[in-house]
Order: C-alpha cells, then structure tokens, then sequence
C-alpha cells in the first residue's frame, strides 16, 4: 500500500517524518515520564511498551496509509516525541495527536508541527474531517487545539473517563 500523505514535512525549526529504530531513546524520554504520559497512558511505560508502541505508529503506516510522525528538531537532530495522523480501531474519528517529551514543551514546537499536519491533512486528505481526542482534564492539549483553531464538539464518555472532541478547520491555517 502507498501512502496518502507525504512521509516528510519539513517546517522552519522541524522535520516531521516517519519513525525509525535509532529514534526509540529519544522517544522514550517521553514514554518514561509519568508526567508527560499522565494524560495519554495514565503512567509512565516499560521499554518494551515504548517499543511497542513505537511499532504500532510505524505499523500505522502501512495500515492506513497515513500516521504520526518523528518530530526531530532541525537544530539538535533529536526526536521529541510523535505529531500526526492517528486512527485506531476504536476512536471515534480520524485525529491529529501530539506527544511531546516535557523538556520541548513550552518552546511552540507542538503547535508548529500539528498545524504543519492541519496543512497536510487539507491538501491529501480533503474528504476527512480531523479531531483531536482529549482527555477531558488536559488542559494543556485542550488550550493547544484551540490555539491552532480546533473547535470543541462535544464530550463523550470513553473507556470509563470523559473526553473532549475538538474539530480541526478544515480551511486557514488555524489562529496564531
């Protein structure tokens, strides 16, 4: 299967790209922290649950045809964690998802690569319409959706918590 998306985004401070296997200690520094993972895994992860997931991203890929990027900072080659096209099985839509290792928040990278995403989802994905899924106490990815022009849809009751859909524009380029 080709993919539907282009495998690179290039942005003035980021490379958005797939994953590879030289990525996993820098990705890891954000599956290993229980308070970047709090809102995402409830806890912070083993390696072998960080590779694991890792793989899944990549396996999402091929699945889809689209998924979440590396985000890898231009100016120290160093992965921060995963921004992109995100889709189980079980979510209620297709979603925009960022995840960031705590020592990169703060700087304007996650807004920088979801609304280099946003842009990309517009151009090869025009039929889809995109959320973000966000648990309903994250106030941080709540407050970065509707930064990059998100809207809030509704909260739904999901594996016993409550979450927010936000609905990404699906023109512009989402507020500054």
């Amino acid at each position: 299967m080709g993919f539907i998306v282009p495998e690179t985004i290039e942005t003035e401070r980021l490379i958005l790209r797939q994953f590879r296997n030289e990525d996993f200690n820098d990705l890891y520094e954000y599956y290993s922290d229980e308070i970047a993972t709090r809102y995402t895994f409830g806890r912070k992860l083993s390696e072998i649950d960080g590779w694991l997931i890792m793989c899944g991203m990549i396996g999402h890929w091929q699945l889809r045809g689209y998924g979440p990027y590396a985000v890898e900072e231009k100016a120290s080659g160093k992965v921060l964690g995963p921004v992109g096209f995100f889709y189980p099985n079980i979510w209620p839509g297709p979603e925009i998802k960022w995840a960031l290792a705590r020592q990169h928040w703060g700087k304007g990278f996650a807004s920088e690569a979801a609304r280099a995403v946003q842009k990309v989802g517009r151009e090869y994905l025009p039929d889809v319409s995109l959320i973000s899924f966000i648990l309903s106490e994250n106030v941080a990815s709540i407050n970065l959706a509707v930064a990059i022009g998100a809207t809030f849809e509704k909260e739904v009751q999901f594996l016993d918590r409550q979450w927010q859909i936000f609905r990404h524009p699906r023109e512009g380029m989402g507020r500054p």
